[in-house]
């Protein structure tokens, strides 16, 4: 497995200056521990689930922009539909992560339905399987460290849409992550610096 921290800080090396990086739930706050930029938006508080469809309108929006959605097994779950909106829109420029720790972390590391322990024949859920057959060509897995360093770049690179998933090792001894401020500010700073 993969701790998140080695996930993210990829993700940190292959981003571009003009890229945006949306993180939901634990993403957020490890991301925000390794620093912000105006192009991050940490969508904490959040209705959980709808950062790939943000992320979609951002990819569409900004097409000279690579758009990087960090977003938890269980947020996935909870809006599957979006990727086939994904990928009936097809943009180049969208690559969406799943972060799959197999738990719902950051309110007490309850199994996800998609985990085997949440699931009654204790068979997980293949995400890189449901991301093919809702149209993703560009299909990537890494459960290792070593391979994610590796291959990572290339995944991050690709053309899109490109879905990556991850085997995240669960920390649930590890706070929540906090709203970084007011959401109408926060969301007002970001539309800024999109428009500059």
């Amino acid at each position: 497995m993969i701790d998140l921290v080695d996930a993210l800080s990829l993700v940190r090396r292959h981003r571009r200056a003009d890229d945006v990086v949306i993180t939901t739930m634990a993403a957020s706050r490890v991301w925000m521990e390794g620093g912000t930029q105006p192009l991050d938006f940490t969508f904490v508080p959040s209705c959980m689930g709808h950062a790939t469809s943000l992320g979609l309108g951002l990819a569409l929006a900004q097409p000279e922009r690579r758009i990087f959605v960090c977003n938890g097994d269980g947020s996935m779950l909870m809006n599957l539909g979006s990727l086939i909106s994904i990928t009936a829109k097809a943009p180049p420029n969208l690559v969406v992560l799943v972060l799959d720790n197999g738990v719902y972390e950051v309110t007490g590391a309850q199994p996800t339905p998609g985990s085997p322990d949440g699931r009654s024949l204790g068979n997980a859920v293949d995400f890189a399987a449901l991301a093919r057959a809702a149209g993703f060509g560009a299909v990537y897995t890494f459960s290792e460290r070593a391979t994610w360093t590796v291959g990572g770049g290339e995944a991050l690179g690709a053309p899109g849409p490109v879905f990556i998933w991850l085997a995240i090792r669960a920390e649930p001894e590890r706070p929540g992550p906090r709203s970084p401020g007011p959401a109408a500010q926060r969301a007002q700073a970001f539309r800024e610096a999109l428009i500059r």
